[in-house]
Formats: C-alpha cells, sequence, structure tokens
C-alpha cells in the first residue's frame, strides 16, 4: 500500500465467510420499493392485475439522477401503495403474489461490439437498475457518465472492513473471472485504461483467486491494503490507492477519481453478458437474536420478518434490527421492512450488544480526534450540536462526516457521536432550505 490515511480504528470483524451461501426461496409475495437509489424515486409501470415476469422493469423515471427498478419474481402485482421502506419511511411499492415459476424476462447480452461500446454499456448498466451496492446506492450509469472527461483513474471497493458483512468477500470468491469482466466494462465505460482493486489484506484467499485469473488482461491492478476500518470509505480508497485527498465539500470526480463497489461491478457484468437486471445480492444474517451466521442469496423485496423464519427465527427476542454492518447501518423500524439493492447485511442484535448509557458525560480525552479520518474535531462539534449553533458546525465541517462511526466507536464515554453529526446535518439542510424558501418568498 502506497499511502495511509489518518484515523481509523480496528473492530472486531466478527466475519463468517467460511459460511457458504445459502439460496433463500422468495416468498409468497415481495414489496418492490420505487425508491431504492439516490435520487429521483420511479414511477410505477405496472398496475393492480397486471402479470410481470423475474427481470422486468416495473418503474423508472426520466430524472437524470435515478435507476430504474425490476421485478425479483413472477407473478401477479396485487397492490400498488406506499410500503415501509428501510429507511422508516412509507414509499409507493409494488406489490407482487408470486407464482413461484420463476419466468425471466431477460434483456439480450450484448455483442461483441457492443462489449467495446461505452456508450452501449452505460445505456445497460442504467437499463438494469445498476447502483451502488455498497451500500450508498447511488445510481452507477450517471456517476460514470458524469465523471468523464474528469475522471483518470477507477478504483474498485473491495475492502468491505464493515464486521459481521461478507458479500463481497464470497462475491471475489466465487465469481472472480465475471467480476473481472465486470471491471473491465466499467473501465471501458469511464474511458480509462487501467483499474485499481483495493482489496484488504484479510481476504488473501481472494486477493489469490483473482490474481490466478490474471487480471492484468482485464486492465485491473490487485492493490492488497491493510485492515483498518474505514478503509472501504470512498476518500480512504482514494487516498490509500493515489494519495490524493478529496478537499471539503468536494467529490471524487474532482481528484481524477471513480469509485465503485465490487457487488456493483458485479451486477455490470450480469447486466451486459447475461442481460440480468439487478433483482438479488448476498445479504449477510448475523447477530446474537439468531442461532448462526448466514450468508444468504436474498431477492430484493423480500422482508426483514421472512428472512428471520428462513434462518431458523429468534433464539432470542432482538432489541434492535440493523441494515448494513454496525458502525454505519441504519435502524429498521419494522420487521415488516424489504430488503433493497443496498441490503448488504442483516443484524438482529439482542441487549448483549448494547453500548449506550444514560446521560453520558464527555471526558475531553481527545480520542475521537484521534481516530476521525476525515480529520475533523467530533468532541466540539457534539458540543455545538447540543446548544444548536448551526454556525459553528459549518465552521468546523460537520457537513464532511462521512459517518463511519469510528468516533463513536472510540469514545470511552460512549457518546452518541455519530447519531448526533447524522442529526445535524439534516437540521442544516433543512435551516437552509427554509432560508432559501424565505428569501425566495421575500423576493416576490
Amino acid at each position: 500500500m502506497a499511502f495511509k490515511f489518518k484515523g481509523g480504528v480496528h473492530p472486531d470483524y466478527r466475519k463468517h465467510p467460511e459460511v457458504p451461501v445459502t439460496v433463500i426461496a422468495p416468498p409468497k409475495q415481495v414489496v418492490i420499493p420505487m425508491a431504492q437509489h439516490i435520487g429521483a424515486p420511479c414511477a410505477p409501470l405496472v398496475k393492480k392485475g397486471d402479470t410481470v415476469k423475474m427481470y422486468q422493469k416495473i418503474g423508472d423515471t426520466q430524472a437524470p439522477i435515478s435507476a430504474p427498478v425490476h421485478a425479483s419474481v413472477s407473478g401477479t402485482v396485487v397492490a400498488v401503495e406506499p410500503r415501509p421502506h428501510p429507511l422508516g419511511d412509507l414509499v409507493m411499492s409494488v406489490v407482487i403474489e408470486n407464482d413461484g415459476l420463476d419466468t425471466p424476462e431477460l434483456m439480450e447480452p450484448l455483442s461483441d461490439s457492443q462489449l467495446k461500446d461505452p456508450e452501449a454499456i452505460l445505456r445497460r448498466i442504467r437499463e438494469a437498475g445498476v447502483v451502488g451496492m455498497g451500500g450508498a446506492m447511488f445510481p452507477t450509469a450517471f456517476k460514470i457518465q458524469s465523471g468523464r472527461g474528469k475522471v483518470d483513474t477507477l478504483i474498485i471497493n473491495g475492502a468491505e472492513c464493515e464486521p459481521y458483512i461478507n458479500g463481497d468477500h464470497l462475491t471475489m470468491r466465487q465469481f472472480p473471472e465475471e467480476l473481472l469482466k465486470g471491471i473491465e466494462l466499467a473501465r471501458i465505460a469511464q474511458g480509462v485504461e487501467k483499474a485499481y482493486y483495493g482489496i484488504e489484506k484479510n481476504k488473501q484467499d481472494a486477493i489469490d483467486i483473482l490474481n490466478s485469473h490474471d487480471p492484468a488482461k482485464y486492465g485491473v491492478e490487485i492493490i492488497p491494503e491493510e485492515e483498518k476500518y474505514p478503509q472501504g470509505g470512498e476518500k480512504m480508497q482514494i487516498k490509500t490507492i493515489t494519495g490524493r485527498e478529496v478537499k471539503p465539500g468536494g467529490l471524487p470526480a474532482g481528484v481524477g477519481c471513480c469509485v465503485i463497489s465490487t457487488r456493483t461491478a458485479y451486477a455490470i457484468y450480469q447486466a451486459c453478458c447475461e442481460g440480468k437486471s439487478v433483482i438479488e445480492r448476498i445479504v449477510t444474517v448475523d447477530g446474537s437474536a439468531v442461532a448462526a451466521p448466514v450468508n444468504a442469496m436474498i431477492r430484493v423485496g423480500t422482508s426483514l420478518g421472512y428472512i428471520a423464519e428462513q434462518v431458523g427465527g429468534f433464539v432470542r427476542t432482538p432489541k434492535k434490527v440493523v441494515l448494513g454492518g454496525p458502525m454505519m447501518g441504519i435502524c429498521a423500524t419494522t420487521l415488516e421492512a424489504v430488503t433493497v439493492k443496498g441490503t448488504n447485511g442483516i443484524l438482529f442484535f439482542t441487549e448483549d450488544e448494547d453500548r449506550t448509557v444514560e446521560e453520558p458525560v464527555c471526558i475531553r480525552c481527545g480520542k475521537c480526534i484521534n481516530v476521525c479520518p476525515m480529520r475533523l474535531e467530533p468532541t466540539y462539534m457534539y458540543q455545538y450540536y447540543k446548544k444548536r449553533d448551526f454556525d459553528m458546525l459549518e465552521k468546523y465541517h460537520v457537513t464532511d462526516c462521512i459517518e463511519c462511526g469510528s468516533c463513536t466507536f472510540r469514545c470511552p464515554a460512549r457518546m452518541p457521536l455519530t447519531h448526533a453529526f447524522k442529526t445535524a446535518k439534516i437540521m442544516l439542510q433543512t435551516r437552509k432550505a427554509k432560508a432559501e424558501a424565505a428569501a425566495k418568498e421575500a423576493g416576490k
């Protein structure tokens, strides 16, 4: 590794990539949210009573920052209505009664000439609904397109540094050639000569397998990385591989970089070479409320309650359900919520994992400052958050917090730092929107 980023922590990873992937049969009914990406939500393309096929596009929009959604099973549409979303809101969704046949509607695989055509690859990436599947769910076609002419370095994120999560590691081991082809297609679409694949050294078996398939043939170089959370952060990958730093308020394209995840690269291969849209992914199911960790292939739109039943049910009552990893994941508010394209983990936690304390008090140790990979000062940011001093929060760059959770993890007083900064950013956005609205009203 040529470069290192500041800060970071070393949590107990608690990973179990040795557990083989179990295919969970899709439920009798799936709920497909129209919002599974950053940007404008899709409008339903089907109505109640329609028959749909697996992989069929059922939602889309003309908005530039968006990605269509597809049916994960074949069957009959029984409702088009708001349903619980993993983020906690009610979101317009298409509810499909599964006929159990999985009748497919695949796209035609791209021809050899199309596989060398950046525009054809980009069109297929969008049509297949490919998004950032590391969790951010940013539409991949728009990300690549908007970076053209600015990006000279394509980085594939293979760190998967969140505890518990194993999907990327298993994808590397099971589909190495397909994954490398997907990276090559992303590289061609981006218009660069080489791609760098950053993988933490705790996945040495995957590194060896990928190297055995001659990655240079695909224009890919494997970069083994030291184990340190949050190595998988977009800005951390850029710093590690190129030495470049994304400035406050900046974007990766501003320093000539584009970063996509492992599973996203594999989805690009499936879209272009197999004609498949994004309807499933490997999800790690773990936590002290279930009997044993499970790495499962799960269809988009499967409810959390159904998944819990399929992995053997709860051995203890869960206190908290986390979607994603324990450091950056979000809490589900109901077991009726369903998986989406960005769901890489479902953790059913009991009180054993609860670190919260009542009325925590900062002891001014400064450990949060030492571990912040963005060079922020969490202890001061938290004080200004409590005072609702928005001007000082902006001065201390709270909007540059990547919400990695390193400060919260390291805090001996167990201060709810990350949660505070997430809330502070929402407050700042709301304050800015109100100010703009007031200015617009005053100008009438």
